[in-house]
């Protein structure tokens, strides 16, 4: 059974009974998809149709289904020095800075692990060495050396991991994870993290049927971007050129990895926002920032 097969909705509803790991009733399956219980009883009338559904549970033929749709891999961003978070980072990279007892990076790990996701790729650069202490609790991970950290925005930790981006999510390191599901086994297209605002003077994404048309600084109704997003094969395989381009283009080091496929490229990618709120993850940009979060710093 190929991609196509699969509509939004059938994907919501396979991906959402695959969590459960149980049957539920289809007014559980509307409050858990924003559904209408409508929707609900003839996706899943289709499904039992294909063979996909029995009994309330996924079958082995579902799980074939929703395989061109498992995330195949995890990246992350955590090359940078981690300027603004001086002097913490003085000796620490940005990434293994703990928050509340626990290495931020370690938040963002445990949810790719709980995911099932085994190819795990880590882009370091600054004090490089002191990310081996991350073998001890994570044995697969895999490092890549990010020569050019010190000079260059991320898209030169993009660089070094383009060939990689099919299928991958795509972390940037100095996020701290409060809610894991937000880290999926499954995604149905290319997205990218961000909560709803009436207004921000931080990086936002303008949006039109939850597509994303636009990155900038600064707007109103808008999403507040945070640097967790997923790539399709289709799209990861286009970021491989496209990051390229731009990071050879005049002035390209000094761009942010995003902004490859969201505003230099835009035109080659259609991205959705994945909705989720400032309970749910938290960047830490700024000594500030760390200190209002874990007041061990003060």
């Amino acid at each position: 059974m190929s991609k196509q097969d699969l509509t939004r909705k059938q994907f919501d509803i396979l991906t959402c009974l695959e969590r459960q790991h149980k049957a539920i009733t289809q007014r559980e399956l509307a409050e858990a998809t924003k559904m209408s219980l409508g929707s609900v009883n003839r996706t899943v009338n289709a499904l039992q149709a294909m063979g996909l559904i029995d009994g309330g549970v996924l079958t082995p033929a579902a799980y074939e289904a929703l395989e061109p749709y498992r995330v195949r891999r995890a990246i992350f961003l955590a090359a940078g020095f981690g300027a603004r978070l001086v002097p913490v980072t003085l000796n620490t990279p940005k990434a293994l800075v703990r928050v509340k007892g626990k290495r931020m990076i370690d938040t963002l790990l445990d949810a790719v692990v709980a995911a099932g996701i085994e190819e795990i790729y880590i882009v370091r650069g600054y004090l490089a060495e002191q990310f081996e202490l991350l073998k001890t609790k994570y044995p697969t991970v895999r490092f890549i050396d990010n020569d050019l950290y010190n000079e260059s925005k991320n898209i030169s930790s993009a660089m070094c991991a383009r060939h990689l981006m099919q299928r991958a999510y795509v972390l940037e390191a100095d996020l701290v994870l409060f809610d894991p599901s937000l880290i999926q086994k499954y995604q149905y297209t290319s997205n990218f993290l961000g909560v709803p605002v009436e207004s921000t003077d931080d990086w936002c994404f303008e949006t039109k049927n939850n597509v994303i048309t636009r990155l900038k600084v600064g707007g109103t109704n808008c999403h507040h971007v945070f640097g967790i997003s997923y790539w399709n094969d289709t799209d990861g395989a286009r970021l491989c050129e496209d990051i390229k381009t731009v990071y050879e283009m005049p002035g390209g080091k000094e761009r942010y990895w995003d902004q490859v496929a969201l505003e230099y490229c835009h035109q080659n990618y259609r991205v959705e926002v994945r909705n989720c709120t400032f309970d749910d993850i938290v960047e830490i940009d700024t000594f500030s920032d760390l200190k209002k979060i874990d007041p061990t710093y003060c």
